[in-house]
């Protein structure tokens, strides 16, 4: 490892020394010593259309030689401009304010307080959020306090502020049992809201699927029942969509594939294609005219000094032209993916609970270890996926797919392929 950097979610005195690469076309990430391999987790889940797309590389280059920054506390921009509008005209009729910030767990924060805000600013405060088990939405104290406690958190819990957390609804191909879950679910938030009517700021979900916690996924059928208890007892829903957003549930958007219409939503992560840092909170006219007023502590007093960076949002105007090219490759991967999953359900007793949503695939690898982040099975898929040309990062013993779009179907095929060989690499089939 380099003597000077300090890597993120890694145990630097036990880690394998990182790999470095030294470009990246499309699909393919070239390293170092020359091999090349398959990004098959988009990076983290930002690279919407693949590495180096020109036609994001020459908005960017064409923005820098015009207007590379400006401070946005009483300055504008067109980039900005234009990228609040299309984004607006892309979701739900009542989301309409644009708040800029930089990144996935920042866009939650500012939510968060937006919420909370709100019921101060018209003078009745209520100081409670509602969440889900195995919910992730970043690592800033506010962002963990409403994300499920874990190793990432641990450390810090006593710095954190309450929340009531009910059960994630997730579900499976052939899973029998998920109505009942559901019901029990929509239960217990009925009783937490029954209990407190006056009390809860808003319900933060990540909607359809929970990425840190093995690409979970609930059905639209529950979101929209949930968002009818939030308007029964007068509370905001608020859509993590970091990960989701962007045609990654098959869909430009989760709110819009379950016809639900959230009071804020959270996009970062493939805004920009990867390119650069942007994120966004976008909320209701109710929201914001909560905060327009004479009074200057009603002000949201939240800012960058990044603050929709004219580069971040020529790249993210960029990446939704792309989006609407792509259309057809993002809503038919969901086609493509189960027609492998099905092979490997067939070959492998020992995999379970497969699950697809749009241009994400899931499944869990069962071996003596508990299931969850810690299982080592997921840093010996890592090291043989390497070695067979491929990128997989598994959360733990939850093997996932998530390509970018520029991916052909001749492409997924080789990459289920090699998934099949490092499995046997792996699996103890004796």
């Amino acid at each position: 490892m380099h003597p000077n950097l300090w890597y993120p979610y890694t145990q630097a005195k036990t880690a394998p020394d990182p790999i470095e690469v030294k470009s990246a076309q499309g699909l393919w990430l070239e390293l170092a010593d020359g091999r090349k391999i398959a990004d098959c987790i988009s990076s983290w889940w930002v690279n919407l259309h693949g590495h180096a797309h020109p036609q994001i590389v020459e908005a960017i280059a064409r923005q820098a030689a015009q207007l590379e920054h400006v401070i946005f506390a009483g300055f504008t921009h067109a980039p900005a401009q234009e990228l609040a509008s299309k984004l607006v005209a892309r979701l739900p009729e009542n989301l309409t304010r644009v708040f800029y910030s930089d990144n996935g767990s920042t866009a939650v924060e500012v939510a968060l307080k937006m919420a909370y805000q709100h019921w101060v600013n018209i003078g009745t405060p209520r100081g409670r959020f509602m969440s889900f088990e195995g919910a992730y939405h970043g690592d800033m104290f506010g962002t963990m306090a409403v994300g499920t406690r874990s190793i990432f958190s641990d450390v810090f819990k006593d710095l954190l502020f309450e929340v009531d957390f009910c059960p994630y609804p997730d579900t499976y191909e052939g899973d029998l049992q998920v109505l009942e879950r559901e019901a029990n679910c929509l239960k217990l938030i009925r009783q937490n809201l029954l209990l407190h009517p006056n009390d809860y700021a808003g319900i933060i979900i990540e909607p359809l699927v929970q990425g840190v916690a093995g690409m979970r996924i609930c059905r639209p059928e529950f979101l929209q029942q949930l968002r009818e208890l939030a308007i029964e007892f007068d509370t905001f829903l608020i859509f993590d969509e970091v990960m989701t957003g962007f045609g990654r549930t098959g869909a430009d958007f989760a709110c819009n594939k379950a016809q639900v219409q959230p009071d804020l939503i959270c996009l970062s992560k493939g805004i920009t294609g990867g390119f650069l840092p942007l994120a966004v909170t976008i909320a209701t006219d109710r929201i914001y005219d909560s905060f327009y007023s004479d009074d200057p502590t009603k002000t949201l007093y939240h800012g960058h000094s990044y603050t929709a960076n004219p580069l971040g949002c020529a790249a993210a105007l960029a990446s939704l032209d792309l989006l609407s090219k792509n259309e057809p490759v993002y809503t038919n991967m969901e086609i493509w993916h189960r027609q492998h999953l099905a092979t490997l359900a067939a070959k492998y007793p020992q995999l379970s609970r497969f699950r697809v949503m749009g241009t994400i695939s899931a499944f869990d690898v069962n071996n003596s270890e508990k299931s969850g982040y810690l299982n080592n099975v997921g840093r010996e898929i890592r090291h043989h996926a390497i070695a067979h040309g491929v990128l997989l990062r598994p959360l733990g013993n939850v093997l996932y797919l998530m390509p970018p779009y520029c991916i052909t179907k001749n492409e997924l095929d080789w990459v289920y392929q090699q998934i099949d060989r490092v499995l046997e690499d792996v699996i103890d089939r004796s």
